[in-house]
């Protein structure tokens, strides 16, 4: 796709530039930086920190290069928790741009070759990655999304307000948090009045959590 290139951000990661949308798929003040810290460490870690268990259930609204679900099933194998993600992307990426992107540097080799080999099947239906950790990428719109399951934490990673408004408001907030457990967390790399007002209606703790590099603020919400 000519639209799209590959683009190294401050802390030497890439991330791809969507010149159709005018946006990039990660902070440009680190991509590697952003993900961990955004969801990984304020949702993944956050959640398990907090809930006994030894199996987490994700839902990750803006599936795109795949880094937030290699870092996540990265830190789900070495700490042996079993890990069922599920991706919503309405416009995938294909295997060769994938694997443009250098992030099998920042996992094992096989957990990298094993995202790679499965995921194509992963955009028609759920596959094992590994022993621990599950995949499934629903090729899709947001609002067409339908699941029966419930998830622990949401990551929310479209692209900002500002170039993709109809993924930020009411319907959209509303269709992605029923899917969400009780209890359950749900983080973005964004903080807006709006959308904290909105969380705050449909029955959400809202908090401002420290941001990323280049961010002051992130948010996360708990359910009630």
């Amino acid at each position: 796709m000519s639209n799209l290139k590959i683009v190294t951000t401050a802390d030497g990661s890439n991330t791809i530039y969507n010149a159709e949308v005018g946006e990039h798929y990660h902070s440009r003040h680190g991509a590697l930086q952003e993900s961990l810290h955004v969801f990984v460490k304020s949702g993944l870690q956050y959640f398990l920190d907090r809930n006994d268990t030894d199996a987490v259930s994700i839902l990750e609204v803006g599936f795109g290069t795949g880094l937030n679900f290699l870092l996540t099933a990265d830190a789900c194998t070495n700490n042996k928790i079993k890990l069922n993600y599920t991706g919503i992307e309405a416009y995938p990426l294909g295997n060769e741009m994938m694997a443009q992107t250098g992030y099998e540097q920042y996992v094992p080799a096989l957990l990298w070759e094993q995202f790679n080999n499965s995921y194509p099947q992963a955009l028609k239906a759920t596959v094992d990655i590994n022993e621990l950790v599950r995949l499934q990428i629903a090729n899709t719109p947001l609002l067409n999304f339908q699941s029966a399951q419930q998830f622990d934490v949401v990551y929310f990673d479209a692209f900002a307000a500002i170039h993709q408004p109809e993924m930020w408001n009411e319907e959209a907030i509303g269709h992605t948090v029923c899917f969400l457990k009780p209890g359950g967390v749900f983080v973005t790399y964004a903080i807006t009045g709006n959308l904290k007002r909105r969380l705050k209606a449909m029955g959400f703790k809202v908090e401002k959590a420290p941001g990323a590099p280049g961010k002051r603020e992130m948010l996360r919400a708990v359910k009630l």
